[in-house]
């Protein structure tokens, strides 16, 4: 199988982020990365971070944690290779379709360390990781 030329890291907020970004670009070093920044609508059972703030500041916060999240991790060459992208939609849905439509070949992605708690399971339904997997074409590396 040769190198993926487009990977997508999909962004939720989530702290181990930072680690699924920098797997990418060190593990596919000739491709073009694109850190999709996903906004849950605000009829979703959970967003990031817990609040609703309205659509336009949490677009704004979306983008700029994925830029943050760039920064912390960025060499002197990763300039060129990283696009930030935006979305808003339920993550599970959405990187699925983005990754579809914009000619992805390979997804990174952080896992839910959360998956250990049955009762956090029960109550909030599947993990992001697993229903994107499910629902992807493309290969999905999930880092825990």
């Amino acid at each position: 199988m040769a190198d993926p030329d487009r990977v997508l890291v999909p962004t939720l907020g989530r702290p181990q982020e930072d680690e699924a970004l920098s797997y990418a670009l060190e593990t596919f070093p000739d491709a073009e990365i694109t850190l999709l920044a996903v906004v849950t609508p605000l009829d979703a059972p959970l967003s990031e971070g817990g609040v609703l703030e309205r659509r336009e500041e949490r677009t704004t916060q979306a983008r700029a944690s994925a830029a943050e999240l760039l920064e912390s991790v960025a060499g002197p060459d990763t300039g060129d290779r990283v696009r930030i992208a935006l979305a808003e939609g339920r993550p599970g849905t959405v990187v699925p379709r983005y990754a579809s439509e914009a000619g992805i070949d390979h997804v990174v992605m952080a896992g839910d360390r959360t998956r250990s708690n049955w009762f956090i399971r029960r109550f909030l339904g599947r993990d992001i990781a697993t229903t994107v997997v499910e629902r992807t074409t493309q290969p999905v590396t999930i880092l825990e």
